[in-house]
């Protein structure tokens, strides 16, 4: 049985990261995340979804991938974050597009 299957399970799309879950994030992966840290699964309208896991106390997130992730993860700076409350989903911030053509150089 799943030691963790009485944790609520909470599927966040980059739009909806907090800067709490983004640090959790980064200390989970601090080198960053590799085939073997991701999870694929089909979502309510049977699209396939690929994410990784984060766990807090009482719940388990599936942070979906992409490349704005994965560049919010590499450039993270926990002071970005300290005028924000940890669960505002607005403190996140996309990436410029560009800067995320400059990392796939």
């Amino acid at each position: 049985m799943d030691k963790n299957a009485h944790l609520k399970r909470v599927i966040v799309d980059f739009k909806k990261l907090t800067p709490e879950v983004l640090k959790l994030l980064v200390e989970r992966y601090p080198d960053g995340y590799d085939d073997r840290n991701i999870i694929s699964f089909k979502n309510a309208s049977g699209e396939r979804i690929e994410a990784v896991e984060v766990l807090t106390e009482d719940t388990k997130y599936l942070v979906k991938i992409s490349a704005k992730l994965e560049y919010t993860m590499e450039n993270y700076d926990e002071e970005d974050y300290v005028d924000y409350a940890d669960d505002d989903p607005d403190a996140v911030v996309a990436p410029d597009p560009e800067d995320l053509e400059q990392e796939e150089d």
